[in-house]
């Protein structure tokens, strides 16, 4: 019976049991797929951290290369307008050489024109000393030589600025040669200054190469990072809502196994009330008591109050122990 009793008791919770055992399994193995993930998502973290702060080395770097590279380009540029304008004063002296005269209102360059008016400032002087002239014509010659010295004064630092020589445009061919050697040292500082500008740039467009892969590679390990978290925060969710079900299931077994213990409870007190004897029932103490309080008597045993109690004369009793005494064991031959 008992053995029957247990497979009873079983039954009710044992499908309860079963469900919540394969709940919680899927839960642990739910939370280890979390955890998986958002290990894999901080590992891609660190990647692009790392990565991170190489690029912004390499983009510190990368900003030197840029400034050298933009002085070589600044050196570069000043050869070549000190060339092309030396050249411009070429052509004016090319010109003159062959007996032909700058148009009417052609701009001349500042080279040129500072050359000119240099030249034509000594003329002036040398003819103001050395020749005799009106009183008005000298006036006339000073105020000129006052006008070009003005405007060579504004030219100067345009042509200081290239750092052009000074030539001689009395003597035509040696100010040619002259310029000329000038256009070439120009030239051939421009072209040196553009081969390292080349070199300079390819090493700077390696860098922004670099740059970008450095770019694109902790891009990317931002996203991958972002997208294990996602996915882990989606496993979360998904725990949250089973273990809702869960705890419903956890309730409903508590309270079977609560409601079992309850009925053991209630049997066993029955058995044991029915179990008990005379002497452990409160019952029969209870009627005892209200027994004494009438009658003023109690009764044990099934022994009446009228029923004489039989005793035992005390010399009867001492005459079988002496008797039994006397009484010796037999001895054989």
């Amino acid at each position: 019976m008992r053995g029957l009793r247990g497979d009873d008791e079983k039954k009710p919770d044992s499908g309860l049991r079963e469900e919540l055992q394969t709940m919680e399994a899927k839960v642990r193995k739910m939370r280890e797929t979390r955890n998986s993930l958002r290990e894999q998502g901080k590992a891609l973290a660190k990647k692009r951290d790392a990565v991170q702060e190489q690029y912004r080395e390499h983009r510190d770097k990368l900003k030197l290369v840029k400034s050298e590279l933009d002085a070589i380009h600044a050196e570069r540029n000043l050869h070549k307008a000190k060339r092309d304008a030396v050249n411009a004063q070429l052509k004016e002296l090319f010109g003159q050489a062959k007996g032909r005269r700058s148009e009417a209102g052609a701009k001349k360059s500042a080279t040129a024109e500072y050359s000119q008016l240099m030249n034509e400032i000594k003329n002036l002087d040398e003819q103001f000393q050395t020749t005799s002239s009106s009183t008005k014509k000298e006036k006339e010659t000073m105020e000129r030589i006052k006008r070009m010295k003005r405007r060579a004064e504004e030219l100067a630092p345009e042509v200081e600025k290239f750092e052009l020589v000074s030539v001689d445009l009395s003597n035509l061919d040696e100010a040619i040669a002259t310029l000329k050697a000038e256009s070439d040292d120009a030239h051939n500082l421009f072209v040196e200054a553009l081969k390292r500008a080349d070199e300079k740039w390819a090493e700077y467009k390696e860098g922004l190469d670099h740059r970008d892969f450095l770019k694109a590679e902790g891009d990317r390990h931002h996203l991958e990072s972002v997208e294990y978290h996602e996915k882990a925060n989606g496993v979360h969710e998904k725990i949250t809502e089973l273990m809702v079900d869960v705890n419903k299931v956890r309730e409903q077994l508590n309270m079977a196994v609560e409601e079992r213990k309850s009925w053991m409870v209630d049997h066993n007190n029955a058995v044991k009330a029915e179990m008990k004897t005379g002497a452990e029932s409160d019952e029969v103490a209870d009627q005892l008591v209200a027994s004494l309080l009438s009658e003023g008597q109690l009764v044990f045993g099934g022994i009446g109050s009228n029923e004489p109690v039989k005793k035992e004369k005390r010399g009867a009793t001492n005459s079988k122990k002496k008797n039994m005494r006397r009484l010796n064991p037999v001895r054989r031959r």
